[in-house]
Formats: C-alpha cells, sequence, structure tokens
C-alpha cells in the first residue's frame, strides 16, 4: 500500500523527543577505520604522514609521498554484544563487509635549488568514519511494564483528541496528530487505541486523565535492535613540502550520514485482572544527513629519526533530516489489536554541530628498519549543539548535553619493523568516554596487528583489529519507561589494502 507521507507541524514542542545525546554521541564519533596499514597501527600516523588514510588525522601527511600514489581498501568486521536484562542474558553477533577506502595522491617535486618550496602534493579520498551496522538481544523478567510509556505521554491531552471521528480512520487521526500535536500525542493515540491505556472519564470528550489497563505484577520482555548505515567523508588535500624539514596541508571534507534503525519491544504478563496481556511496540528510523568540515596540520622533521606532527579539525556542521514509522500489537480481553498506521512522519530538518578536534603526535623512525609513533587527541563533547532554521527549539536538549557529555581524550599508539620487502606492524588504542558518567559508556580499547609486502610498484597490507566497549541501552531514553539493558560489545575488523604508485 502506499505510504502516506507527513510533515509534523514546526509548532510542535514534542519534536525534540525525536533527538536525545546518544544521537549527539553517535555522530560525533570516528572509528580506527581505513587502510590496512593505517589499522595495523591503531591510526598512530599524525606524525608519520605517507599513507591515504593519514590525512583522517594529520592533512599533512599527503606531501610525505614520495611519488604519486593510490589505494584501495575492504574490510570484513564482525560484531558482538553480550547483554544482560534482569536474569536474562544473551549473545549476538553479527558480520557486515564493507568498502573502507578509496583515493590518490598526486605529488610534484620541485627540482629547483633556488626555491624554499620542494614539493606540493593533492589529495583526494574516500573514507569510511563510522560503521553502524550492529545487532543485540535482550529478555528478562522486569517489575516495570511498558504501559508506563505510554500512560506518561497521554496525560494532560483531551481524549476527544484521541478519538476518531465518525468516518476518521485511525491512519488519518495518528497523521493529523502529528502535523498539529506532536510526537507525544501520536504515542498517547497508539496506546489508547490499543486498550494500553483508558481515560478515566469515558463520557467526558475533555478527560485528560489516564490509568492502565495493564494490571502491576511481572512482565516478561524481549527487547531487539538492529541498526545499518555508515558514516563517511570525502576529502580534498592540499600540501607541501618546506625547506625538506616541514610539511603542512590542509583538508576540505565533505560528510555523510546513512542511519537506519529498527527496535522491537515484546512484552507478556498473566497479571490477575489484566486487560491487556501482551504488548509489541515496534519503531523504524531513517537518517539522512551531510555535512562538511576542514582540517589543518603540519609535520616537522626535527631529525632523521623524530618527526612531530598537529593537527587541528574544525567541528563538523550538519544538517540532518529523520524519517519515523510505528507499529503497536495487543492481545488481551478485547482480542488481538493490530495498530499499524500507514504514515511515516517526515521531521523537519535540523542541524548538529559536532566538537573540534585538536591533535599532537610524535614519531621516531629507525631508518629502514621501522618505527614508533604515538598519536594523542581530545575533543569536548559538551559542546555539541543542535539547531535549527525551522523554528524548533532545542535549548533543553543542549543543555543536557552540556551537563553530561565531557572532554574526551584518545591515545594510538603503533610500531612497524621492516625486514627485506616485509612489514609487520601492531598498536593499542584508548578512547576515553564523552559521558561524565562512564556507565551509559565506557572506554573503548584496542588492539591491532598487521602485515605488508612490498612488491616494488604494487603494495599490498593485511591488518586485524579488535576493539571492546560496556555501555547501557535504554530502551526508550528521555521518557518515563526508564528501563535498560547492559551491553559488552566486542568488535574485530579483517582488512586487505591494494597500493599502486602511480
Amino acid at each position: 500500500m502506499k505510504k502516506i507521507f507527513l510533515f509534523i507541524s514546526l509548532f510542535s514542542l514534542s519534536f525534540i523527543n525525536a533527538q536525545d545525546i546518544t544521537d549527539a554521541v553517535r555522530y560525533s564519533q570516528q572509528e580506527i577505520l581505513g587502510t590496512a596499514r593505517f589499522r595495523g597501527m591503531s591510526g598512530a600516523f599524525g606524525a608519520l604522514g605517507g599513507d591515504l588514510s593519514a590525512l583522517q588525522i594529520n592533512p599533512a601527511g599527503s606531501a610525505v609521498f614520495l611519488s604519486s600514489s593510490g589505494s584501495i581498501t575492504l574490510s570484513s568486521s564482525n560484531i558482538q554484544n553480550d547483554t544482560n536484562y534482569f536474569d536474562g542474558f544473551s549473545e549476538t553477533s553479527s558480520s557486515n563487509f564493507n568498502f573502507n577506502q578509496i583515493g590518490a595522491v598526486f605529488v610534484y617535486n620541485n627540482q629547483s635549488e633556488s626555491t624554499i618550496l620542494n614539493k606540493v602534493s593533492l589529495g583526494i579520498a574516500y573514507d569510511q568514519t563510522t560503521d553502524f551496522a550492529e545487532e543485540l538481544f535482550a529478555f528478562g523478567r522486569s517489575n516495570n511494564s511498558i504501559d508506563n510509556f505510554f500512560l506518561a505521554e497521554a496525560q494532560g491531552i483531551p481524549l476527544d483528541l484521541l478519538t476518531p471521528r465518525a468516518g476518521e480512520s485511525p491512519d488519518d487521526l495518528y497523521g493529523f496528530l502529528g502535523e498539529t500535536e506532536g510526537y507525544g500525542a501520536q504515542q498517547a493515540f497508539l496506546g489508547h487505541e490499543s486498550f494500553i491505556i483508558e481515560a478515566n472519564d469515558l463520557t467526558d470528550p475533555n478527560n485528560t486523565t489516564y490509568f492502565s489497563n495493564v494490571s502491576p505484577g511481572v512482565f516478561d520482555q524481549d527487547y531487539y535492535y538492529e541498526s545499518t548505515g555508515l558514516n563517511g567523508k570525502f576529502t580534498i588535500n592540499g600540501g607541501a613540502q618546506i625547506n625538506d624539514r616541514f610539511y603542512i596541508g590542509v583538508n576540505l571534507n565533505s560528510h555523510f550520514i546513512n542511519y537506519d534503525k529498527v527496535t522491537r519491544f515484546d512484552e507478556l504478563n498473566n497479571n490477575a485482572g489484566s486487560v491487556v496481556n501482551e504488548i509489541v511496540f515496534t519503531n523504524r528510523l531513517s537518517t539522512i544527513g551531510a555535512g562538511f568540515s576542514a582540517q589543518v596540520g603540519g609535520i616537522l622533521k626535527v631529525s632523521h629519526m623524530l618527526r612531530l606532527g598537529a593537527s587541528l579539525e574544525s567541528p563538523t556542521w550538519y544538517y540532518i533530516e529523520e524519517e519515523t514509522t510505528q507499529r503497536v500489537i495487543t492481545d488481551g480481553v478485547n482480542g488481538r489489536i493490530n495498530l499499524d498506521p500507514n504514515v511515516i512522519n517526515i521531521f523537519p530538518e535540523y542541524q548538529l554541530r559536532t566538537p573540534a578536534k585538536a591533535t599532537g603526535s610524535i614519531a621516531v623512525l629507525f631508518g629502514k628498519r621501522g618505527l614508533i609513533s604515538l598519536d594523542y587527541s581530545y575533543k569536548d563533547y559538551s559542546s555539541t549543539e543542535f539547531d535549527s532554521d525551522e523554528g524548533v527549539n532545542f535549548s533543553d536538549i543542549n543543555r543536557q548535553i552540556e551537563n553530561s557529555l565531557q572532554g574526551a581524550s584518545t591515545l594510538r599508539i603503533g610500531g612497524e619493523l621492516r625486514n627485506g620487502n616485509w612489514s609487520f606492524r601492531g598498536g593499542y588504542s584508548y578512547e576515553e568516554s564523552p559521558y561524565e558518567n562512564e556507565f551509559i559508556l565506557g572506554d573503548r580499547t584496542g588492539l591491532s596487528m598487521g602485515i605488508g609486502y612490498n612488491f616494488g610498484k604494487v603494495k599490498f597490507d593485511v591488518a586485524y583489529d579488535y576493539s571492546e566497549q560496556e555501555r547501557i541501552e535504554q530502551f526508550y531514553p528521555n521518557t518515563s519507561f526508564t528501563n535498560f539493558a547492559t551491553v559488552e560489545s566486542y568488535r574485530d575488523n579483517l582488512t586487505f589494502t591494494l597500493s599502486l604508485n602511480l
């Protein structure tokens, strides 16, 4: 059937329920993705350059290339989520195949001895910066029902608004509420029409108080979450080498977001007097976005052994659009109710400014035998900010971001050992939580290793990296239904890169 497209009213105060802090963090973080050499050393390339993905860290890295070069990267990733929810434990694993990176750097070497400009480089690259593919499943027995979610949203809304008129379908009323009253009224309607909640006075159209048809007791609950998509950027780079010892570079980055998520919550109860014994609540979210950022950086060759690097990345300014669909199924005294509004909620476009990032780097090179490199980065996540050109007020969520998020450090250490045409690599990474309360999202740690072979004009590299992180998965953030699961995530990747001297 043809979907009905609906634009939510710009005057809807409850629009901000569609966004929360997890969205801000999701689109602000970047993983260690890119070429196999880059990943094999855990991305510690700020003072090194000479790799297409090193431009992610320091744009001066393009001027380190000795000659024009290009690379292409593919990877296979797997994420395992171990989930605890009350008395239930589950293990969910999902795999994904990614096209991580492609790009080229073109180098012009100035042979003139009378100029301080030794080299000029021009680069163009695509890099995937985040992989959103993930699944988790939680199950357990709780004393808290999802009826609290619908009940809280309904309080204060007149019964007349939640009751279809003669000849008005549930789809029509759900759409009308979205256009005129907003997200909260739609949730109240879903709860009322599926008999989860009921008005205290059925005879009064102005009734604004409601009670639950779900009796207190114990509830067997399941929660399924699946997300797909990625965050990526296209980069145009310019670099130069000055006086043999100093490299400078600039990046202009075009970012994009493609994120889809589906959640399904199932609840069963046999509580005495309960009118509703089963609730199934499904939500789908689709997000697209585009943004812009810029980077500047430099590398100083202190000696043949020592290099220092520094770079600054501006905030990324995103324009984001979102669509949602919902469905509620209940079963009980009134029989099986399937409330599936044939409506897509299209929310007004909003803006997101992610934090800037500063990076300092140091590398020690042992001639042709190998190297050790260290990068330190800092981002202040509390500076993340939502905004709108459509008259939507984000002051509450911005205040929440400022009070809940913090500045976070990232440390990356990598090394490479060369033996003839072979290269052997390893690395370690540590990323501090952006939340002041680390129970919400813990620190992330990772290890990596890799190997490469130089055929001359062609190089082939393979890398394996592993990371782990703990977090909570709150089923419906910023609502009265506060249940959550604790999740331990383990992610590993196998990456393959083919590089060519052009």
